[in-house]
């Protein structure tokens, strides 16, 4: 019974949001629209959650000003601007592919195929073996004294 209530939680569990009652705005559809927009931010002291989940001062602040920004009437995308304008694109959990980011999507992938490239060189390169030039009478003769001594 111990496991099946295990199993039962761990398949019902949620992650926790860090939202608290008095954030909620009134207003479910505004809600609705602050969550959405929250998803897709960044908390900048947490790094990898977004400031639904983060429990940072910060990320409140940033909670609190989505809201008000609904609230003033701005758009989802206005208020995104709003987020970046103020705090740059880092805040943003999906990078835009505009611009310098361009560079930076990119660099991954042709770095990955430069570095397969040299590396294959490489490997053929040194399969080949050098060829030996024979050795004169002169030589033999002097690495057999060599080997001998």
């Amino acid at each position: 019974m111990k496991y099946l209530l295990l199993v039962f939680a761990l398949l019902t569990a949620t992650p926790a949001l860090a939202v608290q009652p008095d954030e909620v705005l009134p207003d479910p559809v505004m809600e609705s629209r602050a969550r959405d927009i929250s998803q897709g931010l960044r908390c900048l002291v947490c790094r990898n959650e977004n400031i639904d989940e983060s429990n940072a001062t910060l990320a409140k602040d940033l909670r609190l000003l989505v809201r008000e920004r609904l609230v003033a009437g701005d758009t989802n995308d206005e208020v995104v601007d709003y987020v970046v304008d103020r705090y740059g694109e880092f805040v943003l959990l999906k990078p835009t592919l505009t611009g310098a980011n361009k560079l930076l999507w990119i660099a991954g992938p042709v770095m990955l195929i430069l570095a397969l490239i040299i590396g294959l060189t490489f490997i053929r390169r040194r399969g080949k073996e050098p060829e030996v030039a024979d050795l004169t009478e002169d030589e033999e003769a002097r690495l057999a004294r060599l080997i001998n001594d």
